[in-house]
């Protein structure tokens, strides 16, 4: 077989494989920071003050209305929708 086509075929088969090797680490690293973001969330729920029923209203509203009530919103949020 012609010498160039052997050369592209290795190459060929060394980026398939290096392609493989990095979509195997890229499911890694977003498996991981799907489990550092659940984390934050359980954190940041514990940290609350609320009961489970004052906890699930809070997700309905915010789910029925689109976003956070207006007493949740930050200072910035009121000032960006001003403008």
């Amino acid at each position: 077989m012609n010498p160039k086509i052997l050369k592209l075929t290795e190459e060929i088969d060394k980026i398939t494989h290096r392609i493989k090797s990095l979509e195997a680490r890229l499911i890694e690293l977003k498996a991981q920071k799907d489990e550092l973001e659940k984390t934050e969330i359980v954190e940041m729920v514990r940290s609350v003050s609320a009961t489970p029923e004052e906890l699930a209203a809070f997700i309905r509203a915010f789910r029925e209305t689109g976003g956070a009530p207006d007493h949740f919103k930050t200072q910035e949020d009121n000032v960006n929708e001003n403008e």
